[in-house]
């Protein structure tokens, strides 16, 4: 693929007109967003609960916020 001498240095308008997404694959994008956000919840409090003393310092938060965020479900932010 070349690059012409004349293209616009700026993409966005390449983006803007493009036509929108069909609403299936609109609504397959937002779950996939999702559960994306959700994995990486359960992962990183899954990890919360396992930091030492020192490390949850280094942080700034107590055991006490630590567990209570470690134990909090994965769908809620």
């Amino acid at each position: 693929m070349t690059t012409s001498a004349t293209q616009s240095p700026s993409h966005t308008s390449y983006l803007n007109s493009r036509p929108a997404l069909p609403v299936l694959a609109q609504a397959a994008v937002a779950f996939a967003v999702l559960v994306t956000k959700w994995s990486i919840r359960h992962t990183t409090r899954k990890e919360l609960r396992h930091l030492s003393a020192e490390q949850l310092n280094d942080i700034g938060i107590s055991r006490e916020e630590a567990h209570y965020q470690g134990t909090l479900p994965f769908w809620r932010p």
